[in-house]
């Protein structure tokens, strides 16, 4: 029985051990797709929560795996400060729009071709959690924006414009109703006394 009872208290030991690595590590948070026009630009969003506070040695890496499953090339890296790639596809065409007190670590990629579908991804590291998720954003590069994505769009702002434009006018014909009764009120009790 005593065996049982040390197996026990390890297993519970050890739950609570993991539960504590898992609490401790960086989570990282993306938009899972985007879908961009070509020729645009796109801000991939990265934000991310630590258990520690944001230290000096912080850093942030972003990288591409392209559709066809070619290797990972890296996009951009940030410790201290930003630093953009030296070559490759993302040279010259890679900017950072993060803010660090913010836990922020986004990037925009200017003037988007087809060739960049793919996946991003954006691994933060905090010192001393130096273990997390890594973020994920599968980008689409469109010819242009589906046009039923722009007719859902159109449609959905011009019924709200027509529910407020009704709410509207329910209320001035509320408050009209409200100020005949009250006078037809007065009316009569003024006709009565």
């Amino acid at each position: 029985m005593r065996g049982r009872t040390w197996l026990g208290a390890a297993l519970v030991l050890g739950a609570q051990l993991r539960a504590l690595w898992l609490a401790a590590a960086v989570e990282v948070h993306t938009a899972k797709e985007v879908v961009a026009v070509n020729g645009t630009n796109q801000r991939l969003k990265c934000t991310f929560s630590s258990s520690s506070p944001v230290s000096q040695q912080l850093s942030v890496s972003w990288n591409f795996q392209p559709e066809d499953l070619s290797s990972h090339e890296p996009v951009f890296y940030y410790l201290k400060e930003p630093y953009k790639p030296p070559s490759g596809r993302f040279k010259e065409r890679v900017t950072w729009d993060g803010n660090i007190e913010r836990n922020d670590v986004s990037i925009i990629i200017w003037n988007l071709q087809p060739s960049d579908n793919g996946t991003f991804t954006c691994q933060v590291t905090n010192w001393p959690d130096v273990y997390g998720t890594i973020g994920e954003v599968r980008l689409r590069v469109v010819q242009k924006v589906n046009f039923s994505e722009i007719h859902f769009l159109a449609v959905a702002i011009g019924s709200a414009s027509v529910l407020m434009i009704i709410v509207v006018i329910v209320v001035i014909i509320c408050r009209q109703h409200r100020r005949k009764a009250r006078d037809n009120r007065q009316e009569v009790a003024d006709t009565e006394g």
